[in-house]
């Protein structure tokens, strides 16, 4: 073997290798393009839910005070979906402030408390996804990010506002904890999760794992 063709061979396996080692958590154009559309579909349905998932907390929680936080789990969707779909870090958190923020934009009861809120609760499903170093996607994992959202929301209002649940009684926070992990894991965690999976099947998501994922599986 000639001395060049051995350079070029090793050239080639060098950038074989390089292109091996290129950070797969890397955020591409479209990674960015989806996510923010993904914000505003989502923020889109937080508005919708803001009338009927707050008619819904209302009466959940006249009949027992810490029982409306079953209807929280839509709010926190935006978080599971993100990280399901782009699985590279900050997508969890970004898709949910997006959505908080045209949430707001349009107009709801809550002001900028809401993109408070949906930083936290972004947050929350984030530390989900990066425990399992962004290679776990299965439901189980997407559950997990619902109940990781629900219990960042839950301490973010024990904490902030005129009026924290921590001025409240135990029984209460008790069970609007659990009310509000047992929705995040069903409205937002099953819920995203099956989203995820059939927009998965329209073809809408080919550039991205899941997608990729679906085709191989028909």
């Amino acid at each position: 073997m000639s001395t060049s063709t051995h350079r070029s061979t090793t050239q080639a396996s060098a950038a074989a290798n390089g292109l091996h080692r290129t950070p797969v958590w890397r955020w591409r154009v479209v990674d960015i393009v989806v996510a923010a559309v993904l914000g505003v579909a989502i923020g889109l349905v937080f508005w919708g839910w803001n009338t009927i998932g707050y008619a819904w907390f209302g009466a959940a929680d006249a009949l027992t005070p810490g029982l409306g936080g079953i209807a929280v789990g839509i709010w926190l969707l935006g978080g599971v979906v993100g990280g399901l779909v782009i699985r590279k870090p900050g997508a969890a958190l970004v898709v949910e402030l997006v959505a908080a923020i045209v949430s707001m934009l349009i107009g709801n009861v809550w002001g900028v408390s809401t993109v408070l809120s949906g930083l936290v609760q972004g947050l929350g499903a984030e530390i989900i996804f990066a425990l399992f170093f962004y290679r776990r996607f299965g439901i189980a994992v997407a559950a997990l990010a619902g109940v990781g959202a629900a219990f960042a929301a839950w301490v973010f209002e024990l904490f902030y506002g005129s009026s924290p649940n921590i001025l409240k009684s135990v029984e209460f926070n008790t069970i609007y904890l659990v009310s509000v992990v047992v929705s995040g894991a069903i409205l937002a965690g099953v819920v995203g999760w099956l989203l995820v999976r059939a927009l998965a099947v329209t073809g809408a998501l080919n550039r991205f794992a899941v997608g990729r994922e679906h085709v191989r599986e028909v």
